[in-house]
């Protein structure tokens, strides 16, 4: 795809707002956040609406048209602002059902995953993009929807609305007649916050002690998006679709650590400072060694001197570096090695991703966090994502989906134990449409199969 993150560098793209292309030097962040919005602090992204955020339904569904230019990375060849879908290097299935005539919509939580819509920028023909780290209303006393759960819930509750709408045979604002879409769904944020968030609505977040068990504030969440779920599969019986439908409920992510006792909070901004302050004695004249960084439960650093000794260098410091750090109760905590387990640098970053040294993209250090380190400032998450570990990786995938009576009573709950990747989840839809799963670029670069039929 191309994509490393929702934030990221590339070393070839000129910075935002250039306009004079010839001489500018290339390399720029590549902020595909609420940061890329015409208003990051409205929730329909600075679309004007009134009567906020009752009125939220009524945002566009091309969300393309919610993003500032001037807030994009420009490239140096047509001196033209990079939109989303422009940056991603491979189709979508969106794109691909389109192109067989059917109908598609999705709702996300930031416009700029208008990069759903692939390099064509038509995948989506209903895409609800209201944000998420807007401010939220003052009653929750938070700072955007995601700081307080229940605001959460309430935002999630209008891209329920959204899809509910689509089943009855409209837009996602319910005012514009369509036929229901072959692909459609949504992403729930409701679950995210409560694993991340240390308290809110007086209850505890993340899990109980060991891991496994949610608690208070996330058994909630799961029950608000099981009762949404309820209310989709309701309305999917009530329309008479319920015999031609496939539900795939997955997420894109964990959230590392699950168990409270294993979280190590470590400030980043000392170790860059530090590997900054290191390589500036050998090389007073230059700039700053580290150019950009995305630090979660994952380190990744792009490098203003990209050869294969200053990767090293860098490499050498963070395994040589111990760093300060906290618990979950708030002791302090020295952990090794920067916090990591595992530091590829240079080359090997290229190799680890499967691109080539050449690509513009790929970070010059990339870090994999000993389990249980989460790179913050303060103390507002006790997990994040981003990593590599199973709490980061292992997701839940459940899939319910027709065919013959027989076939219905003898996979009824069954739970599969065959390794599977959420990568196959897009050509398994293909194939359920009765698409080519080859149609999808990376499934003819990458080989991925279809989900096994058990």
């Amino acid at each position: 795809t191309g994509i490393y993150y929702d934030d990221s560098y590339n070393r070839a793209l000129l910075p935002a707002g250039t306009t004079n292309c010839a001489s500018a030097t290339p390399g720029a962040e590549v902020a595909f956040t609420e940061v890329a919005d015409k208003n990051p602090h409205a929730l329909d992204a600075g679309a004007g609406l009134a009567g906020l955020p009752g009125s939220i339904l009524s945002l566009t569904g091309h969300p393309e048209t919610l993003l500032n230019p001037a807030t994009l990375p420009v490239d140096s060849m047509t001196c033209t602002p990079v939109y989303p879908h422009q940056y991603l290097k491979v189709n979508t299935i969106f794109e691909v059902a389109k192109a067989a005539g059917l109908t598609t919509a999705w709702a996300d939580k930031h416009p700029a995953y208008e990069i759903l819509n692939g390099p064509s920028g038509k995948g989506v023909d209903d895409l609800f993009t209201p944000e998420i780290n807007s401010k939220a209303p003052t009653t929750y006393g938070s700072s955007d929807w995601t700081k307080n759960n229940l605001a959460t819930q309430q935002y999630d509750g209008y891209k329920v609305q959204a899809v509910l709408n689509e089943i009855d045979g409209t837009d996602h604002s319910g005012t514009v007649k369509r036929p229901v879409p072959a692909i459609f769904g949504m992403n729930f944020q409701s679950v995210s916050t409560a694993e991340k968030l240390p308290t809110s609505n007086g209850l505890t977040g993340g899990y109980l002690a060991g891991g496994v068990v949610p608690g208070p504030l996330l058994s909630k969440a799961l029950d608000y998006v099981d009762a949404s779920l309820g209310r989709l599969q309701s309305a999917i019986a009530s329309h008479g679709l319920a015999k031609n439908t496939t539900i795939i409920l997955s997420a894109k992510h964990g959230q590392s650590p699950t168990d409270p006792a294993a979280l190590v909070r470590v400030p980043d901004a000392p170790i860059i400072d530090g590997l900054n302050a290191a390589w500036k004695v050998g090389h007073p004249a230059d700039a700053d060694l580290v150019v950009f960084s995305t630090n979660d439960d994952v380190m990744q650093l792009w490098l203003s001197d990209h050869s294969t000794g200053a990767a090293a260098f860098a490499k050498t410091y963070l395994a040589t570096h111990s760093a300060a750090g906290n618990t979950i109760a708030g002791t302090a905590k020295t952990v090794a090695a920067s916090g990591l387990s595992t530091i590829y640098a240079g080359a090997e970053v290229a190799r680890y991703f499967g691109v080539n040294e050449s690509d513009a993209r790929y970070p010059d250090i990339f870090g994999l966090v000993i389990t249980g380190v989460v790179y913050t400032g303060g103390k507002s998450k006790i997990a994040e994502h981003g990593g590599a570990s199973a709490d980061d990786r292992d997701v839940p995938l459940v899939v319910s989906t027709v065919g013959t009576s027989d076939e219905r009573d003898a996979h009824r709950s069954r739970t599969v134990d065959s390794a599977v990747e959420t990568t196959q989840i897009a050509p398994t839809i293909l194939k359920l449409l009765g698409l080519d799963p080859k149609q999808l670029q990376a499934v003819r670069i990458e080989g991925t199969d279809v989900l096994p039929r058990h």
